[in-house]
């Protein structure tokens, strides 16, 4: 370890949608926040660990934020607030693909008492309906003096000089995981999350916010396979039929779309067994909400 070694925890904010698990698997090489193009799939903070020889950055992963007075929302909101207080440096992820607008302004409100420790990286640069230019000039107008990088996550462009200005920022400190560690996610929190990934991927409308999965158990075979066994719960009976298809085709076809994901995340055959069940009022439930988002 060099003599002056800097590590950090990072914030990584901005509106649902804005490319904000992209970047972190981008900059930790691995699958390690789910992705989709429904806004509001990240409902948990997601660590992301990137070590380098200088540098130890563990990124938060945070909900989108957004104004509802959801139950559900509500949490998800509080949880990304907090993780601004409590971080060492702030990343904000704004999508040059749509206009800013109130929603922006209110998540730049949220923002400015920690301008100090704040970057900002505009994404989706390599979109055709990008205005990065009249994204900066809000950017500059709302946030001036803050630092501004032109980035896209999807094709990996521009976030090297992310990096390097957050390394520059970061205060002198210790490496919090060993070099080889990537998440500190448990397996089956990650296995959870590419299930849920393949119900947001593959369902529509609002079904995918409807679900979410309840593990039940796990074990290992003797072939070094794991068995995971968990539910999805939605809200409705007529979800829950959505969720089984015609002669179980749904259900099978998010199954085997997440089995072949996690072999490649783990390194070995993962087994799902999924059942669908109904729970009408989870999302109004206190407790499970604490439970499930943390």
């Amino acid at each position: 370890m060099p003599e002056k070694f800097k590590s950090a925890f990072v914030a990584v904010i901005g509106r649902p949608s804005a490319g904000k698990s992209t970047l972190i698997n981008q900059i930790c090489g691995y699958k390690l926040a789910i992705v989709s193009p429904v806004p509001q799939t990240t409902r948990n903070i997601i660590r992301g660990i990137k070590t380098a020889a200088a540098y130890q950055f563990v990124f938060l992963d945070t909900p989108g934020l957004h104004d509802s007075e959801k139950a559900i929302n509500l949490k998800l909101r509080d949880a990304a607030l907090q993780t601004l207080s409590d971080s060492d440096l702030v990343l904000y992820v704004v999508d040059s693909t749509r206009a800013p607008g109130p929603e922006e302004e209110s998540i730049i409100s949220k923002l400015l008492p920690f301008k100090n420790k704040s970057f900002i990286a505009i994404n989706k640069s390599d979109a055709k309906s990008s205005d990065v230019a009249g994204t900066k000039e809000f950017l500059t107008e709302k946030l001036p003096g803050t630092k501004q990088f032109v980035i896209s996550a999807l094709k990996c462009e521009g976030i090297d000089s992310v990096l390097q200005a957050l390394e520059e920022a970061a205060p002198e400190g210790p490496a919090y995981y060993p070099e080889d560690i990537y998440s500190d996610q448990e397996p089956v929190f990650r296995i959870a999350e590419i299930i849920r990934e393949k119900v947001f991927l593959n369902t529509k409308d609002e079904l995918p916010h409807a679900v979410y999965v309840e593990y039940t158990s796990h074990h290992k075979l003797d072939d070094g396979s794991l068995v995971y066994e968990g539910n999805l719960v939605t809200e409705r009976e007529s979800q829950k039929g959505i969720l089984i298809g015609a002669k179980g085709s749904m259900i099978r076809r998010i199954r085997e779309e997440a089995e072949q994901d996690l072999e490649e995340v783990f390194g070995y055959p993962v087994r799902l067994s999924l059942k669908v069940k109904v729970n009408a009022n989870w999302k109004k439930d206190k407790q499970l909400l604490k439970r499930i988002l943390g």
